[in-house]
């Protein structure tokens, strides 16, 4: 596999489980795909870490799901991998929103991770 289509299967391994426990509303679950000390900034303050992922996430409505497309992807070192892409999240009661995220994972011990997580929403 080369370098491009390797970096893509390693990001849609983590966030198509990413992704489930969004659309299951399983905040921990969530939390349990990123590293203890991750740098998370959605459309709220900033956290670092786990506990504050999951709180981010318990704080979503139910029914909320979420689609991404990997727009580039860049492989920064043997352990981390850079991706940046558009997501949609829609909800039941209100219009979609569509977001750019760029992620970096990095390799843990058991696989791969999400290290850092920036949401941007461009109008």
């Amino acid at each position: 596999m080369n370098s491009t289509k390797d970096s893509q299967a390693i990001l849609r391994d983590v966030l198509d489980q990413w992704k489930a426990a969004v659309d299951k509303h399983e905040p921990e679950q969530v939390a349990s795909h990123f590293t203890e000390d991750a740098l998370f900034q959605g459309l709220h303050p900033y956290s670092v870490g786990r506990s504050g992922i999951a709180a981010y996430y318990a704080s979503q409505p139910l029914g909320l799901t979420a689609d991404y497309r990997i727009l580039e992807t860049r492989r920064l070192a043997d352990d981390l991998v850079l991706g940046y892409l558009s997501v949609d999240f829609s909800f039941t009661d209100r219009p979609t929103l569509g977001v750019y995220l760029s992620i970096l994972l990095k390799r843990v011990q058991d696989g791969w991770a999400i290290a850092h997580y920036q949401v941007s929403h461009l109008d």
